[in-house]
């Protein structure tokens, strides 16, 4: 949005524009616990754009249907395809999640606006207690986003020309550099599970039109819903995960809070502070939706960007071969990721498979099968063969063959 408008903004169908967007999470589940329903609506004159809700982008019917945990499973599932592919079991993959946010927790210790300014050690992260249980294999609660949060934030975009015109001092102007966009296979579809070609499409294409390479960074908010958006991009640029530069602005997803649809305007607005103090500098920020479905990159400084001889918006397609899927697996598949989880001795499952003539599909783990159980508990089941049936629901079990 913030590209788009900076986009009229310079073909002169705007002066000045202003993007505001909130969570209310909180509030809207105490509300259902009360069983209360209050009418906020408003009738407010003018023109809308409604481009509706937009679940067909971001939520794959296949993820409800088999009764997963939807976003969270899918996740899961991206996560521990990276995990099969690096060789690592869940506790090893768990203390690279941890390694990876306690530098999280410092930023969000120090952040005023933060729903969890608590600073946690990376082992305290990974290790499973009942206050850090496990909500979806290899996922421990602490480390997934907290969406019970009540946030807002706005970013007011203008011409060089109106920000004169309204007198606004030039040491407060934060130019836009690039913003890009593009969107990503469904889950399924992709060639590799463990990996988003799109959102490094998105990065690499923003620092191409801003002149920049990575290095060039000093500072960056890269969408940490789960891990696997973070993993994404620093395993391709080589990013430490303790980077002296940081990987969040705010404290992210986890921390800061605010797994809704706003979470990367409160980046924004930390970017801007950030290159504000540091002339010159330049600030990258990463926003991600659905299942790494969707990826918006933004550069920011205070060095000038003209929009007038050059391209700095660009809304990117990402050429890729689609893997085939089915949605009526049979017989014998084998097991190429999966998510597990028990919740209160119900067990919610999501298995990646791929059938004999090599097309994928999402099944769940037959949890009344003892043996089908263990393997899956085990931590490894990648590879392994399973025996699939469908119940009357049309939901597919598979078993250990």
């Amino acid at each position: 949005m913030v590209g788009e408008v900076a986009e009229r903004i310079a073909h002169c169908e705007y002066d000045v524009a202003a993007i505001v967007g909130s969570e209310a999470i909180s509030t809207v589940l105490n509300l259902l616990k009360r069983g209360e329903r209050p009418d906020w609506s408003e009738e407010v004159e003018g023109a809308m754009d409604d481009r509706g809700y937009g679940p067909e982008r971001i939520f794959e019917k296949v993820w409800q249907s088999h009764g997963s945990k939807g976003v969270i499973g899918g996740y899961a599932c991206v996560d521990n395809a990276r995990r099969a592919r690096l060789g690592l079991s869940p506790q090893a993959y768990r203390a690279k999640i941890g390694e990876l946010f306690a530098p999280f927790t410092e930023v969000a210790a120090a952040n005023p606006h933060a729903a969890a300014p608590v600073e946690r050690s990376a082992g305290e992260l990974a290790t499973i207690t009942e206050r850090n249980r496990i909500v979806a294999e290899p996922y421990a609660r602490m480390t997934v986003a907290r969406d019970q949060v009540n946030q807002g934030a706005a970013i007011i975009l203008s011409s060089v020309g109106k920000a004169k015109q309204l007198g606004i001092p030039e040491d407060r102007w934060v130019y836009i550099h690039a913003s890009t966009t593009a969107d990503e296979l469904k889950v399924l579809n992709r060639p590799d599970l463990s990996r988003s070609p799109a959102a490094i499409a998105s990065i690499k294409r923003a620092l191409h039109h801003s002149g920049k390479a990575m290095s060039d960074i000093s500072c960056m908010d890269l969408y940490s819903c789960f891990a696997a958006p973070v993993f994404n991009v620093i395993d391709h640029f080589e990013i430490a995960p303790d980077d002296p530069r940081g990987l969040t602005l705010t404290g992210g997803l986890p921390f800061f809070g605010g797994a809704g649809n706003n979470y990367s305007a409160h980046a924004i607005a930390e970017a801007v502070q950030r290159v504000r103090k540091d002339r010159g500098s330049y600030a990258l920020v990463g926003a991600n939706g659905g299942v790494l479905s969707k990826y918006a990159t933004g550069i920011y400084s205070t060095d000038p960007a003209s929009w007038n001889d050059s391209v700095r918006y660009d809304r990117m397609s990402v050429p890729q071969t689609p893997e085939p899927m089915t949605d009526r697996p049979e017989g014998i598949v084998m097991v190429e990721s999966y998510t597990w989880a028990e919740e209160k001795e119900k067990v919610i499952s999501s298995v990646i498979v791929r059938d004999s003539m090599g097309k994928r599909a999402l099944i769940r783990a037959d949890a009344a099968h003892a043996p089908t159980v263990d393997l899956f508990k085990g931590g490894a089941p990648f590879g392994a063969m399973l025996s699939v049936s469908r119940d009357d629901s049309g939901r597919h079990f598979g078993r250990l063959a």
